[in-house]
């Protein structure tokens, strides 16, 4: 690698504002606060919003869509026939 042309690579706390979760990993951030570690030493840290400490998904608070709510408000608005009709169960004989 060509020297001074990359950024400083090191360690950096990155720490979770919502969830209170931090964890010391390697990175080209760094951070104008620094924390002191676990280890006794003080690394710069990076406040982020959202991590998987308090993310919804990782959380198992996701919601979940409706679908079969869906499905009978489509039936109910355009009949059972016509939803999923296959073969001749949903056709109309036209006299």
């Amino acid at each position: 690698m060509k020297p001074g042309i990359h950024p400083a690579y090191g360690p950096v706390v990155f720490r979770d504002k919502a969830g209170g979760f931090a964890f010391l990993t390697r990175s080209t951030l760094s951070g104008d606060k620094t924390v002191e570690w676990e280890d006794g030493n003080t690394y710069p840290v990076v406040d982020v919003e959202i991590s998987s400490a308090s993310h919804p998904f990782y959380t198992g608070q996701a919601r979940v869509l409706d679908t079969a709510g869906r499905v009978e408000r489509f039936e109910r608005r355009y009949g059972a026939a016509s939803a999923g009709a296959s073969g001749s169960a949903g056709r109309r004989e036209v006299r």
